[in-house]
């Protein structure tokens, strides 16, 4: 279908409240004002005729691009080669340090000719809340102001650009070495369109980058895989919401697991096990600020007196701590490349997940040797969360992959039950803090014994999915990285061997085989990145070296120019689900580290 860029042809930039997609034809067709989940004012890449674009691109044709981010930063520059001459487009979003420009939440796009002379045109079509909204425009010799209801969008320009009903449209010409910036903010009440001389948004640029430059200066990694850990890094800082310290799990919705299929999801939201994983990678590169924010964030979920009924903690939140995530569908978008249906709001928040409470008390345990000490608090509130676990870590659940066939009892599940009982008992012993131990240890005991009898299929001569099947589960690749089992058990050995007879293809990672396993969805689904990295450490735990960094070096062609995954890598080597992910990055960078200190 035309009108739509591969998911992987996106550069991303940020300002620590929101995000945009930047294709490389110049085109920004993603964008929520203010905040992740905000409603979207630019989504082409849902719809390409009515999901509102903003566009700067050579005006003549035959030109081709590149992308490239300025080193150690989340600036963008989109280079376009033309016969007429080399043009750069410089996308930035202003990370300030005042909470008054901070609330601006500006998109600068500064356009620069570097050899020759070249003409650009500019589009800017806005289309409020997801599509549904009316606008009216104003235009004026500084620009353009964009208002649907309460809010006003301000486009900041000295180049004058032409009415065409609600949108704006414009050419310009450039000759070496001149420079045109366009300044797109959220504009707060009455307040007039701000008017910027070029000076100002050098400033912002500055700032900008050293922003990014003094945050990733502070990792601690210098292996072999600098460059690709640190995109990786900086992407994961990209989706955390600084004013309250969440971590998102991916910054669109809705991109398709499988082109014409319906696994569409929104994933703005901060999921307990993505940002307990999230946190895990950042603290193992040394970043324990971000830790401490989410450790914030988590301590006032535990404070909310509206918590579920049905356990301590929601799967997922909304980023200042939403319950309510009902799920819509927007059936007047098409979705990418037809893809239909187009979701906001996750359903998947009122499901019984168990396993999220081991991730949690993995980084907790973590942040507490790396990070600093747990608080009086927060122990108290995770000593209930384990006392929970104790009472209900045998009940059947939705699990991992969020399916929605109905639930089981799945081994994975359990593993995790384990992790957050057995990380208890650490913390506790290691700090003196109270909490019945005794109960602990023998829960953390019977979870072992029925993982080891009923999770174990002598038949397959494999760790399975769930008690009462056959199929594999590559979630269980965790194994022996959460330290059950050790690396190479001969059990585990062979469930490794079959794994990567069954759901492994050259290197790439399936997460379970849909057929043999419905999951109450329907469509197929690609290879799912977070399990190839996965599988890479399990193989480096093994000691199967060789082969481990064979398979980590393929996962590396699988980015994107810029470095970025999305959720799952398609049949062909395309790039599919919601874009960039912060699953398969914080995976790259564990997988990374651990075979760094295998290697020596």
């Amino acid at each position: 279908m035309s009108g739509y860029l591969p998911i992987a042809e996106h550069g991303l930039i940020g300002d620590l409240h929101s995000v945009a997609l930047v294709g490389t034809d110049g085109t920004i067709d993603w964008y929520c004002p203010g905040r992740f989940d905000a409603p979207s004012l630019f989504a082409s890449i849902l719809d390409a005729r009515r999901g509102g674009h903003y566009r700067i691109q050579p005006a003549v044709s035959g030109w081709t691009a590149k992308q490239l981010y300025l080193p150690d930063t989340n600036v963008l520059i989109t280079r376009f080669l033309t016969p007429d001459g080399v043009g750069e487009v410089e996308d930035f979003m202003p990370i300030a340090h005042s909470g008054t420009e901070r609330r601006r939440h500006r998109l600068v796009r500064s356009v620069l000719v570097v050899r020759g002379e070249m003409t650009f045109t500019v589009q800017a079509c806005p289309r409020f809340d997801y599509g549904r909204a009316q606008h009216t425009t104003i235009r004026s010799v500084d620009g353009a102001v964009f208002s649907s209801g309460d809010q006003r969008i301000g486009l900041a320009s000295s180049h004058l650009l032409d009415g065409d009903g609600h949108d704006l449209r414009g050419t310009f010409t450039l000759a070496q070495g001149q420079r045109a910036t366009f300044v797109l903010e959220r504009l707060e009440g009455d307040e007039p369109l701000p008017r910027y001389e070029e000076r100002e948004t050098d400033t912002m640029r500055e700032e900008t980058v050293d922003y990014w430059r003094r945050w990733i200066a502070r990792s601690r990694y210098t292996g072999r895989w600098r460059e690709m850990v640190h995109r990786s890094a900086l992407t994961l800082k990209l989706l955390v919401y600084q004013p309250t310290g969440a971590i998102v799990a991916a910054p669109t919705t809705s991109l398709p697991e499988q082109l014409g299929g319906g696994r569409n999801w929104d994933y703005r939201y901060t999921w307990i096990r993505d940002a307990a994983f999230s946190l895990y990678a950042l603290l193992r590169l040394g970043f324990t600020e971000e830790a401490e924010a989410f450790m914030g964030w988590l301590t006032r979920r535990f404070l909310d007196e509206r918590m579920t009924a049905g356990g301590p903690l929601q799967i997922m939140y909304g980023v200042d701590g939403e319950f309510d995530l009902s799920e819509q569908i927007l059936p007047h978008l098409e979705g990418y490349e037809g893809s239909a249906p187009v979701r906001i709001g996750n359903g998947a928040a009122d499901q019984l997940q168990l396993d999220i409470y081991g991730e949690l008390m993995d980084s907790v345990y973590l942040y507490n040797k790396h990070g600093a000490p747990l608080y009086h608090d927060a122990w108290v509130h995770l000593s209930r969360i384990v006392e929970w676990v104790c009472d209900n870590w045998d009940q059947a659940d939705e699990g991992i992959w969020e399916t929605r066939g109905g639930r089981q009892r799945f081994t994975y599940s359990r593993l995790m039950s384990w992790v957050a009982v057995e990380r208890a008992v650490r913390v506790a012993r290691q700090r003196g803090l109270p909490g019945d131990i005794v109960r602990w240890m023998g829960a953390r005991d019977e979870i072992y014994h029925q993982i080891m009898s009923r999770g174990w299929s002598e038949q397959r001569a494999a760790f399975v999915q769930h008690y009462d099947t056959e199929v594999l589960d590559a979630s269980l690749l965790l194994m022996p990285l959460v330290k059950f089992i050790a690396p190479t058990d001969p059990r585990w050995l062979s469930t490794l061997r079959a794994i990567g007879d069954e759901l492994v293809s050259d290197s790439l990672v399936y997460r379970y085989n849909v057929e043999a396993s419905p999951d109450g969805l329907h469509g197929d689904e690609g290879t799912f990145s977070i399990c190839s990295f996965w599988y890479v450490e399990a193989l480096a735990r093994a000691g199967q070296l060789d082969q481990a960094r064979l398979a980590f070096e393929k996962m590396l062609t699988y980015a994107n120019h810029l470095g970025l995954y999305s959720e799952e890598i398609g049949p062909t080597g395309e790039q599919l689900g919601n874009f960039p992910q912060a699953f398969t990055h914080l995976a790259l960078i564990s997988a990374a580290t651990n075979l760094d200190r295998q290697l020596g």
